[in-house]
């Protein structure tokens, strides 16, 4: 063979590879294509078939879960509108639908009338037991049983609220005098940041009987840990609307592979602390160290082999969860209300002066005025118990909750619902909502809880659902209520706030919790 015709049969060569390899790759990305075009129309399939869409016995239908993807910025508010609409709505999931409801018939009835049929539910099991393991918030029956009672009686002992009110009132004076820094040189700062480093020193030192230190930025170790649970709480929540989490986390890729870490970085780090606070137990069996919540549950630990140190984690997890971002997250809208509503914080400035007894602008000293603040003055305090309760109101510390159906029910407003379905009420949506709190539902006013004498009146918690409501009603509610009154006492006492751009929008991340996104940018001022 000639080199010629060797050319021409080698070109003829490549020329059939180069052929075989794009027909190769054509077919591969056609039977892809067909593949997922048949897992999509699937997936349709199981969305929509068998959910009664039409039926008028069951709720109207809106959506599916996963078009929550498309406004997940803003979701709380994209429910809030379509609940002015419909009080009762569904969502559609492949496996079930998802109801929403501000109707406070519906809520007392699951969260009370007929608890026993609602629950945690496998689907939000699936999502959350990652982050939070088998503690409170994640489980039912026996072990929730369990967790209730020791929590309950613990948050019921004098000992307790003595040494967490101490916690919170050293708090309080390290972070005024952090902030009161910031005013001398006027300089802007991140009340939020502050509040939830604040508020991690407390739980921990309530908690653990650690000194975290996050506050003064001293603890590296700390601030990593925030970082990784906040983080963490959010990519938990994307889950909801992410129809491949658990791909991703079959495969440790992306959110799911950043998730793990951050997951293995909080559990070392807890249950570090629970065996160094066992250790320290152990050498301390005769002394009364015993104040902080994990002593306590170590105590019956001993008393039960079921209860782990990777058990009392999941406990201790979940406490922190609602001990740092309900008290620090309420107090940043709270500051941020202030600063909309200046009057309104005379209003809190002038409540103080008459109850604590000094006199603005006389010198005080910090740590001396906020031992002054006891339970005596703080049920005085009627203004800024409503005016709290007025911003949970509107920013409930969580802002979406629910259950799940154990069997067909139909709820009081006459819609029914299969089992296996979800029920989720939409705290955030209740408190915007006219037929709920009236006309003026969107406007921060602390007068609707008060009556003609100035003294607060509480409204039906299946109403103001920011603590949750019925068995499971939320037992640290004195707890987080007397940590906000004491924070917000010693900062408003020696300080006053403005916002640093009042023409900035100020808005949530979309997580369990209603953070605030980028942080509340304050400038303050000594008060004089």
């Amino acid at each position: 063979m000639d080199i010629r015709k060797l050319h021409e049969y080698s070109t003829y060569i490549n020329h059939v590879l180069v052929m075989d390899f794009f027909y190769i790759i054509f077919n591969f990305l056609a039977t892809s294509l067909i593949l997922i075009t048949i897992a999509f129309s699937l997936l349709i399939l199981k969305i929509f078939i068998g959910k009664s869409i039409r039926n008028p016995k069951y709720s109207p239908v809106v959506g599916t879960v996963f078009g929550q993807l498309f406004y997940f910025n803003t979701l709380h508010d994209y429910l809030a509108d379509i609940a002015r609409k419909h009080h009762t709505f569904r969502l559609l999931a492949p496996d079930q639908s998802e109801l929403y409801t501000t109707d406070v018939r519906n809520i007392e009835y699951i969260l009370k009338t007929n608890f026993d049929n609602y629950t945690k539910g496998q689907y939000n099991k699936d999502i959350i037991t990652d982050l939070f393991g088998h503690g409170i918030f994640a489980v039912d029956g026996v072990k929730w049983k369990q967790q209730r009672k020791l929590a309950s009686f613990e948050f019921s002992t004098r000992v307790l609220r003595d040494f967490s009110c101490a916690v919170f009132r050293t708090n309080a004076a390290k972070l005024v005098m952090i902030v009161s820094q910031f005013a001398m040189v006027n300089e802007v700062f991140d009340i939020h940041n502050l509040l939830m480093r604040s508020g991690l020193d407390s739980i921990f030192k309530v908690g653990f009987g650690v000194d975290l230190d996050c506050l003064e930025g001293s603890n590296e170790e700390g601030n990593s840990f925030i970082d990784a649970f906040d983080d963490s709480n959010a990519l938990t929540y994307w889950r909801y609307v992410d129809p491949l989490w658990k791909l991703k986390r079959f495969l440790n890729i992306g959110c799911e592979a950043s998730l793990k870490k951050n997951i293995k970085l909080i559990n070392d780090f807890v249950l570090k602390l629970i065996s160094r606070r066992r250790e320290q137990l152990q050498t301390q069996k005769h002394h009364n160290h015993k104040e902080d919540i994990l002593s306590r549950f170590l105590i019956e630990s001993e008393k039960d082999s079921d209860m782990d140190d990777r058990y009392l984690m999941d406990i201790i997890l979940n406490f922190i969860l609602a001990g740092k971002d309900s008290s620090a997250n309420t107090l940043s809208w709270f500051f941020y209300m202030l600063c909309k509503n200046p009057a309104i914080q005379d209003k809190v400035v002038s409540e103080i002066e008459e109850h604590i007894g000094y006199q603005l602008g006389n010198g005080d000293n910090v740590e001396d005025f906020v031992e002054r603040i006891n339970d005596e003055i703080l049920e005085k305090m009627h203004y800024l118990h409503a005016a709290l309760s007025e911003t949970l109101r509107l920013y409930p510390g969580v802002p979406v909750d629910g259950r799940v159906a154990e069997s067909d029910d139909i709820l009081p407003d006459g819609y029914e619902l299969k089992k296996g379905d979800g029920v989720y009420y939409i705290s955030y949506a209740m408190g915007r909502m006219s037929y709920i709190w009236g006309d003026d539902a969107e406007d921060f006013k602390p007068e609707r809880w008060l009556n003609d004498n100035g003294i607060f009146q509480p409204q039906s918690p299946f109403k103001f659902v920011a603590f949750h409501a019925g068995p499971r009603i939320c037992l640290g509610r004195d707890f987080s209520y007397r940590q906000m009154k004491i924070m917000s006492i010693a900062l408003i006492r020696f300080l006053r706030f403005k916002l640093f751009d009042e023409t900035k929008r100020v808005t949530y991340k979309t997580m369990f919790t209603l953070h605030i996104d980028g942080g509340l940018h304050l400038v303050a001022f000594p008060r004089t």
